[in-house]
C-alpha cells in the first residue's frame, strides 16, 4: 500500500488582517464558491483522519492567492490592488511555503516507503453529482490509481469520470517535475458541491463514506 498525502489549496476563506481594505465590500464574493471550495477541507480532514496522516492545506483564500496557479494567474483582480513588492511577499510566505511542505512530506514518505499518493481534494460549484478525478503525468502510479478508484466508484452509482493529461495545475506541474511518476502517484478529486451544501443527489456523509471505503480498497490492492 503506498503512503497518502492529502492536501486542500482551498480550504478557507480567511483574509488576514493586513488585507482587509481591498477586499471591503465585496465579502460576499470572498465568502462564495469564488474565494473558496466549500466543503473541500471537510472532505479532506476526513480523509486525513480515514488514514492517520496530516492535511495539508491552504489558509488563505484564493482571492488573495492561488495556491494552484503560477505566474499573473495567481492574482485576483482584489489581489492585483496590492504593490509588486507586497505580492512578491505573498509568493515566499504562502505560496513556496506551501509547495516546500509538501516537498518535505512527500521525499519523508518516499524515504519510507516505495511509493506515495497525493490526493488534491477540490469541489465544484456546479456540476451537480459529479466526481471527477483528474491525473497529469501518463501511465504513471498517480493514473493507475485514478482508473482503479473510478472502477471501484462506479458500480455504486456515482457519476464519476477520470480525466487524464489536465494540465491546468501549476501546483502538480512543480511537484511533478521533482518526482518519479513511478513512485510519486498524484491526482485531483472534485466532487459538486451540491453534496455538501444541498445533501444532494447523495447525503454528504455517504459520499464521505464511498469515497473514503473505495480509495482504501484500491491502496491495498497495490
Amino acid at each position: 500500500m503506498p503512503a497518502l498525502l492529502f492536501s486542500c489549496e482551498y480550504a478557507t476563506c480567511a483574509v488576514p488582517e493586513a488585507y482587509r481594505e481591498i477586499f471591503r465590500g465585496a465579502e460576499d464574493e470572498v465568502a462564495s464558491p469564488a474565494g473558496w471550495d466549500p466543503g473541500a477541507l471537510n472532505l479532506a480532514q476526513g480523509f486525513s483522519m480515514k488514514f492517520r496522516t496530516p492535511l495539508v492545506h491552504g489558509q488563505r483564500t484564493r482571492l488573495l492567492i492561488d495556491l494552484d496557479a503560477s505566474g499573473e494567474a495567481r492574482w485576483s483582480r482584489f489581489a492585483m490592488a496590492i504593490p509588486e513588492a507586497g505580492r512578491l511577499k505573498l509568493v515566499e510566505r504562502e505560496e513556496m511555503a506551501y509547495r516546500a511542505s509538501l516537498r518535505q512530506r512527500i521525499e519523508d514518505d518516499l524515504r519510507r516507503q516505495l511509493a506515495t499518493l497525493h490526493v488534491m481534494v477540490r469541489t465544484m460549484d456546479g456540476q451537480e453529482g459529479q466526481v471527477i478525478l483528474e491525473t497529469f503525468a501518463a501511465g504513471g502510479l498517480g493514473e493507475n490509481l485514478a482508473t482503479a478508484w473510478r472502477d471501484a466508484l462506479l458500480p455504486l452509482g456515482l457519476d464519476v469520470s477520470h480525466r487524464k493529461g489536465v494540465l491546468d495545475s501549476a501546483l502538480a506541474a512543480d511537484l511533478g517535475g521533482q518526482f518519479p511518476a513511478e513512485r510519486y502517484g498524484l491526482l485531483r478529486l472534485k466532487v459538486a458541491q451540491a453534496f455538501f451544501l444541498e445533501g444532494r443527489p447523495w447525503r454528504w456523509e455517504t459520499l464521505k463514506k464511498s469515497l473514503f471505503e473505495s480509495l482504501a480498497a484500491v491502496c491495498v490492492e497495490k
